[in-house]
């Protein structure tokens, strides 16, 4: 089932009816096929209406589409042999955080990732992404296992934050996104990281440290979520736009400040409307970075790890 943000509802009414006539008519029938061509001219210049000049409140929107493909989709089409692993060995298994090892191009390596939900069921199995303790205490095991097998890993980011419930607090839930932190500063392994959707707060950085750190075009990172930066900045969560632009939580944003390595592009309109050419770009960039990562001594990896973050958030005040 398709799902319309405020600012795409115009395709709906002209999607829909394409839908009916495919699935009902006979699209050979000149009758019908004059008006399929017609309403698919009329959605090609409102997409290129609504899609050519995004906000960052927009693409903010977009990074939590319903219908964007998660961690387990990309797992799915980019890997093979995924052998999942549960648990923490601790407490439980945490189903917002999605480890195990695959095989990408014949490379071994690990897989850890968000994993939000595409329906209703799910979405309240998996707590939207919102990881627990011991789902970063169980991503902290898989890369103890990559590190000593010297696999590489690579995360998937897709969360709006950490779970903040009274339970979490109370099992250490800061020591484990601290724990996870420093841990991936310390593995000599290549490590990249890829925003798929939303990168909310410390839930997303637990399993951001990446030696080459992208985003999908439409993706989110970001300390706050607009909403909330909003209500505490202005007390009123109507200014999410504004606050989404003084953020600038998007991606060609934070590549201009280096937060990030590379942007991933997406089809026209969002990786929601076109899984398969989304995966397609992903799977090239990721591919790129890896086999340059795989080529780089691994003291010399750790150190430039360690810089890249270190020169985050210096700047260079000019008059």
């Amino acid at each position: 089932m398709r799902y319309y943000l405020d600012f795409e509802k115009k395709l709906e009414p002209i999607e829909r009816r394409i839908d009916e006539i495919e699935r009902f008519y006979n699209v050979n029938d000149p009758r019908y096929a004059k008006e399929v061509s017609f309403l698919t001219k009329k959605i090609s210049k409102l997409k290129k209406d609504i899609y050519s000049d995004l906000t960052n409140w927009q693409r903010s929107q977009i990074s939590r589409h319903l219908n964007r493909p998660h961690t387990l989709d990309y797992i799915t089409n980019l890997f093979s042999d995924f052998f999942e692993i549960h648990g923490d060995r601790k407490y439980k298994d945490d189903p917002a955080i999605v480890c195990g090892f695959a095989r990408f191009d014949g490379i071994k390596l690990a897989v850890i990732g968000h994993q939000k939900g595409q329906d209703v069921r799910e979405m309240a199995k998996r707590n939207l992404g919102m990881a627990h303790p011991e789902g970063y205490r169980k991503a902290i095991r898989i890369m103890e296992l990559a590190n000593r097998w010297g696999k590489p890993i690579v995360t998937f980011i897709d969360t709006p934050g950490a779970f903040p419930g009274v339970g979490a607090e109370e099992r250490g839930q800061a020591e484990a996104i601290a724990s996870s932190i420093c841990y991936m500063f310390s593995l000599s392994v290549p490590i990249v990281t890829i925003v798929i959707g939303e990168g909310g707060s410390g839930g997303a950085l637990a399993i951001g440290v990446g030696d080459r750190v992208l985003m999908l075009e439409n993706a989110t990172y970001s300390v706050i979520s607009p909403e909330g930066c909003a209500s505490i900045l202005w007390r009123d969560g109507s200014k999410k736009s504004l606050a989404a632009e003084s953020l600038k939580p998007t991606a060609y944003e934070l590549f201009k400040l280096k937060v990030i390595d590379d942007v991933i592009k997406e089809p026209f309109g969002g990786a929601h409307r076109n899984w398969d050419e989304t995966f397609l770009n992903v799977k090239g960039i990721l591919e790129k970075h890896l086999m340059q990562l795989m080529e780089v001594p691994i003291e010399e990896l750790q150190q430039k790890r360690y810089e890249k973050f270190r020169r985050m958030g210096i700047f260079e005040e000019t008059k």
